[in-house]
């Protein structure tokens, strides 16, 4: 079995194994409703993950810590430019991605041309982003999600299966296809292995980086438009919870902290493996500082077996 597949199997292995554990202890938690619902929730961490991926890959211990506040920025910008009309989606959906790219250029430009380490840059622009929204709402939820946006996101739209669901298959298949068949895909795998050399190679490494950055501030704010069509509204930090899962995603999926190879498939594995242990912690009526607790353990656990078997950090 090659090192590249056996994470994905190990993470396709213990989905199947809690939802049978899930089965057992609550009938109806493998039913085709509500592992639909887990998917939907799935799909919104995968599409976080996906950027992160990609700044992972990038190696130089490339981490992106603002998408949490990206996720909460774009969900408020949509629902105030929305506010709760069709007419706005398509402004919306302009203006998240605006605001993710912007973002995310910030992060590349302080990383590449600054050298500030990735950690620092990207704590201190969620930090700038934590503070514009206490700025523009004040804890307040503001803003109302499209019609349109919310059917898309949770009512079955093509075979019976929602829009996000599409989407993220989308997603995952322009992730295999930019990775494995493009140059970008070749320079991003290069500059994460040894960016020395890749430089040496003619490979432009701060370029590359910088849009690494801002394609994460990008499905960032894809994942807060969704988002807010998922919950209906917008409200504080409604991002924050995604920032350390889309980490451990992107880990779980076998891609090394020390980038350099890796890829989403895997990831998005990952993102369904976390959504459904929470799932099955919430099924068994665990208070809320119970599931957090059982739910590190076994990360922790998790995140031990990979490290022992295919070297997290390379």
């Amino acid at each position: 079995m090659s090192g590249a597949l056996k994470p994905i199997l190990i993470a396709a292995g213990l989905v199947v194994l809690l939802m049978i554990a899930g089965e057992m202890v609550s009938p109806g938690f493998a039913s085709p409703e509500q592992i639909l619902r887990l998917s939907i929730v799935a799909a919104l961490l995968g599409i976080v993950a996906a950027g992160q991926n990609l700044v992972i890959l990038g190696g130089r211990e490339g981490i992106d810590l603002s998408v949490g506040g990206v996720i909460s920025l774009a969900a408020l910008v949509a629902g105030n430019v929305m506010s709760g009309s069709d007419a706005g989606l398509f402004p919306a959906i302009l203006a998240c991605i605006a605001v993710g790219s912007l973002i995310g250029l910030l992060n590349g430009l302080g990383v590449t041309l600054l050298r500030i380490p990735p950690l620092v840059m990207t704590l201190g622009m969620l930090g700038v982003v934590q503070g514009l929204l206490v700025v523009a709402r004040n804890g307040i939820p503001s803003g109302r999600a499209a019609p349109m946006l919310s059917d898309f996101v949770s009512q079955p739209q093509w075979l019976g299966l929602p829009g996000i669901l599409w989407l993220w298959l989308l997603i995952g298949l322009a992730m295999a296809g930019l990775l494995n068949r493009t140059v970008f895909g070749q320079r991003i795998f290069s500059i994460g292995a040894n960016e020395g050399a890749a430089r040496l190679a003619g490979v432009p490494t701060r370029v590359t980086r910088t849009l690494l950055y801002v394609l994460s501030g990008v499905f960032s704010a894809i994942a807060g438009l969704c988002i807010l069509g998922y919950s209906g509204s917008s409200f504080a930090n409604v991002g924050g919870q995604y920032m350390l899962a889309s980490i451990i995603a992107v880990v779980l999926g076998g891609t090394p902290l020390s980038g350099g190879r890796g890829g989403y498939t895997g990831t998005m594995i990952g993102a369904l493996l976390l959504v459904v242990l929470q799932g099955l912690l919430t099924t068994l009526s665990i208070d809320e500082s119970g599931r957090q607790i059982i739910f590190g353990s076994a990360l922790i656990v998790l995140l031990l077996f990979y490290g022992r078997s295919s070297g997290l950090r390379g």
